[in-house]
């Protein structure tokens, strides 16, 4: 096997290991060691599988690293947000480019599935994968009844 350079997101880590996931392939590499990287970490890099028996790798190279933030705020959606989630029907998504970097999602749902909504967003991986793909550090998740944004901000 032969090195393989990524941008890839941290999905877990210990003091002597860590899981890596390739955002643009789907790979998983798990690292033998830590070289000190954090959940939630994304980092741009080379690993390479560590010989003999070559299950395990190592990140060679780390060419940018930077930790991606979920959080839900106490603010509610804005005017647009709402907006938008009035022209559209329940269960319906909407992603807009943000002026700048980043992109705007308005989900509506059910008003009494909202928290729910809130929870599932902050609890999925494929939230930080959005993120790292967008070149982003900072996901800001916004409710109301029956709104749902996800704000991924530089």
């Amino acid at each position: 096997m032969t090195e393989t350079e990524g941008r890839f997101l941290v999905t877990h880590a210990e003091e002597e290991s860590a899981v890596l996931k390739d955002i643009d392939r789907g790979q998983v590499h798990t690292l033998g060691d830590n070289p000190g990287v954090e959940e939630g970490d994304f980092v741009e890099g080379t690993v390479a599988p560590e010989p003999p028996m070559e299950v395990t790798y190592q990140l060679v190279e780390i060419e940018e690293r930077r930790n991606l933030t979920v959080e839900h705020s106490a603010e509610p959606p804005t005017k647009q947000e709402r907006d938008i989630a009035a022209e559209q029907a329940e269960g319906e998504l909407t992603t807009q480019e943000r002026a700048g970097t980043g992109e705007l999602h308005v989900l509506t749902v059910p008003d009494d599935e909202t928290d729910e909504a809130v929870e599932d967003v902050l609890d999925d991986e494929a939230t930080l994968v959005r993120a790292a793909r967008l070149d982003v550090n900072r996901v800001e998740i916004r409710s109301e009844p029956g709104v749902v944004s996800v704000r991924y901000l530089p």
